[in-house]
């Protein structure tokens, strides 16, 4: 995938993965860690770079943190482990998980990584971007590369943090506009989306999603609400059994794990779900489409990037259309008619015909 690099840009195999997820899950610690290699027969050694020096991949560490939605979220954190898998299976470094169960634990899981001296430590989620800019600041020697926070909005801007950011808003933008076709076909007049905190890559997802319905169908009501939680489902449930009594025909989930339980209403009730992040059609087929972030290409990227001597602190790198960085996933039985449509808005967002997507939600 390309990276484009932007300073001062605020945009914020199954069964083998299947395994490790096992491995990873919860325990009564605060704290899982799994640690993973290179698999045999994997050929790693010293690759030329254009800018800094390059590291052996035998030598070359990385360690991820998640947020607390863990990586059974089938989300954001779970395509960060599976970016990771890639880079250990192709490229040979060394890696290991520490998984958050609350938000104490980042401060402490980022600062053992430091400690013992990981040549790329990952933070996932915006979240973390507080406790980062203390250990950045603490760990000066440290590279760090955290998921949905820009480098410079950390506080002192510390040098050796990139920011992995995304245009989230015109992967909502696509699902707003399937979303906003299937409703104007059957003369729905409301559709909604489950945020779970305010937060920019959230709300950039959610301003897309509506803008897109809006220009699909200009009278289309849309409601939005927060859950101000991204792992209890029971929440996000509530949230959307409460939209889809109001009239809402689609619920698209921003919310990690407890955005699974919006899509689960939505399947109870007999509307369509829209997944976000990884592409959700596999929980049935009343999944419209997903809004996806390709957060296992930009974890990729950064990781192959460091360990090529180009990494860039205090800048971001920007994800979206255009280098492949967004996207949108499978397209359910109800939206299938409208695939040519959203194919075309595709290609007008990539091309620049279609810009200026917002990103804030009123």
């Amino acid at each position: 995938m390309g990276r484009i690099r932007l300073a001062g840009l605020f945009a914020p195999a199954l069964a083998a993965l299947a395994l490790g997820l096992a491995a990873c899950g919860s325990s009564s610690n605060n704290t899982t860690t799994t640690t993973t290699s290179a698999p045999a027969g994997t050929t790693s050694g010293t690759t030329s770079a254009t800018t800094g020096s390059s590291s052996s991949a035998s030598n070359f560490k990385v360690g991820l943190v998640t947020d607390i939605g863990g990586l059974n979220d089938r989300s954001f954190n779970h395509l960060a482990f599976v970016g990771l898998q890639r880079a250990i299976a192709q490229l040979g470094i060394k890696g290991k998980v520490l998984t958050s169960s609350s938000g104490a634990d980042y401060l402490p899981n980022m600062t053992t990584l430091a400690r013992q001296g990981y040549n790329l430590i990952i933070p996932v989620g915006f979240l973390m971007g507080p406790d980062l800019a203390t250990v950045a600041k603490a760990f000066p020697s440290e590279k760090f590369a955290i998921v949905d926070f820009p480098a410079e909005a950390l506080t002192g801007k510390p040098k050796n943090v990139e920011g992995l950011l995304f245009e989230e808003q015109q992967a909502g933008y696509l699902a707003g506009s399937l979303a906003g076709l299937y409703a104007k076909e059957h003369g729905y007049k409301t559709i909604s989306s489950v945020g779970g905190q305010k937060v920019p890559a959230v709300d950039h997802y959610i301003a897309g999603y509506q803008a897109g319905a809006k220009a699909a169908d200009p009278g289309i009501t849309t409601l939005n609400q927060y859950s101000q939680d991204f792992v209890a489902q029971d929440k996000c449930k509530t949230i959307a059994l409460n939209q889809i009594q109001q009239g809402s025909k689609v619920v698209f989930q921003v919310a990690g794990g407890c955005g699974l339980g919006a899509l689960s209403a939505a399947q109870q009730q007999g509307v369509q779900g829209i997944g976000v992040d990884a592409d959700q059609s596999y929980l049935g087929s009343f999944i419209l489409t997903s809004a996806e972030k390709k957060v296992d290409n930009a974890v990729f990227s950064a990781i192959q990037s460091a360990m090529h001597g180009q990494f860039a602190g205090g800048t971001d790198v920007i994800n979206n259309i255009a280098n492949g960085g967004v996207s949108y996933g499978t397209i359910g039985p109800a939206g299938l008619k409208f695939s040519p449509q959203i194919a075309k808005i595709y290609a007008d967002i990539k091309s620049g015909k279609i810009s200026n997507i917002p990103n804030t939600v009123p």
